[in-house]
């Protein structure tokens, strides 16, 4: 009974993430956290999941829309480095998530007051700015297991630095990434994955097949802003519990 309520609620988690561009890293932790998986395990399990799903959400906005993915790369060149660094500590990261999810919370409220119109001017990023913001997020993230999609969101859409839209595919571009560099990490570092994760991702893998053809081809920007919003709340409540 518990492996059937676990499994459903992957499959949950991926589709409401991955209707955002999101891969549900942050997700799948609390709910192996409540499920009591073995510590060790939980980080890969998490990336692994968050890697396909992200991957699923990357390719349907892509298709659903021209998107510049050249804007990510510095983003990229930044995070790539730090998520493998980040992935190979294994000092406490308890008061990391807590201040994370304070900050996202804060960047929550402040993202809501930047979208209160559906559309908006978009600034152009300096190439220094991306790098930066890429390498803090990167570092943070594979120390904590998550892709960053949850920490790049809000930026992206507070800087003016893309659309609503094109944050989801641009989010879901760099998690994919970002989460198959920490997984080298760990696979460095010595990491322990569940052999029950082929029947994780097949679920993981539906839920986002679902969530991110209706995220990018079927909500209306206006929903997607508050879908958006929830998720990143989810996201923070889950890592100042954790």
């Amino acid at each position: 009974m518990n492996e059937f309520l676990f499994l459903g609620a992957i499959g949950l988690v991926a589709f409401f993430y991955s209707s955002v561009g999101h891969g549900g890293a942050s997700g799948y932790l609390a709910l192996m956290t409540l499920f009591g998986f073995a510590p060790a395990e939980m980080r890969a399990s998490a990336l692994i999941l968050n890697t396909m799903v992200a991957g699923i959400a990357f390719i349907s906005y892509y298709g659903a829309g021209k998107f510049n993915i050249r804007k990510l790369y510095p983003f990229i060149l930044g995070s790539v480095p730090s998520a493998f660094i980040g992935a190979m500590i294994t000092a406490d990261v308890g008061l990391y998530k807590v201040l994370l999810g304070v900050v996202l919370i804060i960047g929550i409220f402040r993202m809501l007051l930047t979208l209160r119109d559906n559309e908006y001017s978009i600034r152009r990023v300096s190439f220094p700015a991306a790098f930066l913001t890429g390498a803090t997020i990167g570092f943070f993230s594979g120390m904590i297991g998550i892709g960053g999609g949850i920490i790049l969101s809000p930026i992206l859409i507070i800087m003016r630095w893309a659309t609503i839209k094109e944050t989801a595919f641009l989010s879901a571009a760099f998690i994919v990434v970002n989460s198959m560099s920490g997984l080298i990490g760990l696979t460095i570092s010595g990491f322990k994955v569940s052999t029950e994760i082929i029947l994780f991702v097949l679920v993981a893998v539906a839920g986002g097949l679902v969530g991110s053809h209706i995220g990018s081809r079927h909500l209306p920007v206006s929903t997607l802003k508050y879908f958006l919003a929830g998720v990143l709340l989810l996201a923070s409540i889950k890592l100042i519990s954790n």
